[in-house]
């Protein structure tokens, strides 16, 4: 959520930026709100102190034994509370149509993003690792893994219908010795704490960190309940400290979950139908920050290079790109996307997200931070990132090791999780 006092002093400018977001609203509604606020405040208040005033001038007056005029101004007295109860109700609508309007906007793009509207205004910052070349025409992923026996789409359509897997024998080792790949070298390595954690979450939580209220067609809801599938593990770690105050010694959080994930993807029919690249469940290894404002873009740096370490210990060709204005997510005020080499393809498809996102998400979850007990304090940065999405990692794994006997190699880093295998192969080449 942005700070409403930024609004305040400058619409104009704050407008502006907003439009490099792609936000092309009117915020004079928000500000003729806060004007109301503001004034109803200064009403409560002088009222009060009024009404404090002639409380104690009744009490003069009866003092003086003036019983008379007291019970009169009494009587006129009883008129003030209705009037200050009047204006406290006004001013708490207003209060509460001022944060529905807030929730909508998106947050404002750090001075480093480019601004563009859409993907064409992406810079790339590195690329690493050089594209696989093959003798052979290299296959997609979905045609590898069902020839392999590791991917079964045609009975998750049975049991779910479209844009869901069923990943049978090699395919689910592979999927979960990925995932123990990958919170090994987030905990051990780069020193996040891991967390288990539930899969359903409130819609306070989600509201938190920015997909409600914008995006509640993209998320799965239990009928009847307030209670979400999670559409990252986003959701519940940057929630682990919502209404807390943390002292700044405590920081940074450093935190590491493997949850499945769960999302509608309400709009997007037709991409990407083919294969595990859009599916309304997937697994991934989520990395939330939650730090002092000072340290948060050094940190974003930070978590960055530790999902790009996931890439290179399984020395698969990637690059960084850094997204602008028009492309990042809402909460997003700097965003870097790792996008990983897909031979079948011929190009490069996201695979990690990691964003800053500034005080927006603290703001809305109320994550504070202070200096030490009883001092003053200020709205926590939080940032996350994929380490890395499980999925799309198994996919570029079959992609990028095919062989040309349709027999998919085994990264080095891979093996140990896999009891030493140093491929997959197909059933005859097996017997």
């Amino acid at each position: 959520m942005l700070d409403s006092e930024r609004i305040r002093r400058d619409p104009s400018g704050t407008a502006q930026r907003l439009r490099d977001r792609g936000f092309d609203g009117d915020l004079a509604p928000i500000v003729e709100l806060l004007a109301t606020r503001r004034a109803l405040q200064s009403e409560i208040s002088r009222l009060r102190h009024a009404l404090k005033l002639r409380n104690r001038e009744v009490g003069a007056l009866y003092r003086a034994g003036r019983r008379e005029e007291a019970e009169r101004l009494r009587a006129e007295l009883k008129r003030s509370p209705d009037e200050v109860s009047d204006r406290e109700r006004r001013m708490k609508a207003a209060a509460a149509e001022l944060e529905q309007r807030l929730l909508h906007l998106p947050n404002l793009a750090h001075d480093s993003v480019p601004v563009g509207p859409d993907e064409a205004a992406n810079v790339e910052i590195r690329r690493v690792g050089e594209p696989p070349q093959f003798a052979f025409e290299p296959k997609p992923h979905q045609e590898l893994a069902a020839a392999l026996g590791m991917l079964d789409v045609e009975r998750a359509v049975k049991l779910s219908g479209s844009r869901f897997a069923v990943l049978p024998g090699a395919g689910a080792r592979l999927e979960r010795a990925l995932a123990r790949f990958m919170l090994d070298v987030q905990t051990r390595r780069h020193g996040y704490e891991e967390v288990w954690l539930p899969l359903l979450v409130s819609g306070a939580a989600l509201t938190g960190t920015g997909q409600l209220p914008k995006f509640a067609d993209d998320v799965f809801r239990v009928e009847g309940r307030d209670l979400y599938l999670i559409p990252t593990a986003e959701v519940p770690l940057t929630n682990l400290h919502a209404g807390e105050t943390l002292l700044r010694s405590e920081l940074p959080k450093r935190y590491v979950a493997f949850t499945p994930c769960f999302r509608a993807e309400a709009g997007s029919y037709g991409k990407d139908t083919q294969g595990l690249i859009r599916q309304h469940q997937f697994d991934k290894v989520e990395l939330v920050k939650i730090t002092e404002a000072e340290r948060s873009y050094e940190e974003l740096e930070s978590m960055t290079r530790d999902a790009e370490r996931i890439l290179q210990l399984l020395e698969l060709p990637y690059r960084v790109v850094l997204l602008s204005s028009g492309d990042m997510g809402q909460a997003a005020a700097k965003t870097y996307d790792l996008e990983v080499w897909l031979p079948s393809q011929g190009t490069y498809r996201e695979i990690s997200s990691c964003s800053n996102c500034e005080e927006y998400q603290a703001r809305r979850a109320r994550i504070r931070y202070r200096e030490a007990p009883g001092r003053r304090s200020r709205f926590a940065h939080t940032l996350n990132g994929s380490g890395l999405a499980v999925g799309r990692t198994w996919l570029a794994v079959l992609e990028n090791y095919q062989q040309a006997d349709g027999s998919v190699r085994v990264p080095e880093a891979l093996r140990p999780y896999l009891d030493g295998l140093d491929a997959f192969r197909l059933p005859a080449a097996q017997g």
